[in-house]
């Protein structure tokens, strides 16, 4: 089972590192501004600010996903530390970002699925 928790872990940090991908890197790009976050651009100059700061939490989640994966057999408490706040972390933000605008409830559910049933197969786990 603890195989099962890695590979959902590291899904979830990839789909964050993806996700600081398309608000650092490519957030001016109409498809990702306009398409995936739903702002106009002429707002980019003003939001890409707050786009940037939010991808850099996001990729900081995902290296603690990431990161807790890699070390969670060879050192559990630090491994099951980093897997559990990255990935509580995540879902966490995912149920804000819902609870806040109901329209974004598909891109919650793809923010956090994943970490969600990292932590829900960690219960069968000794933490």
């Amino acid at each position: 089972m603890l195989l099962v928790v890695q590979i959902f872990a590291a899904l979830a940090g990839l789909v964050h590192v993806y996700i600081w991908v398309m608000e650092t890197l490519r957030f001016g790009d109409p498809k990702i501004h306009k398409g995936v976050f739903k702002t106009e651009t002429a707002d980019v100059p003003a939001v890409r600010p707050w786009a940037a700061n939010q991808g850099w939490y996001n990729l900081f989640l995902a290296v603690g996903a990431l990161l807790g994966t890699a070390l969670v057999r060879a050192e559990p408490a630090v491994g099951w530390t980093l897997i559990v706040t990255a990935c509580g972390s995540m879902v966490l933000a995912a149920l804000v970002l819902v609870a806040t605008d109901r329209s974004m409830l598909a891109s919650a559910a793809k923010q956090g699925l994943l970490p969600l049933l990292a932590l829900v197969s960690a219960l069968g786990q000794t933490l």
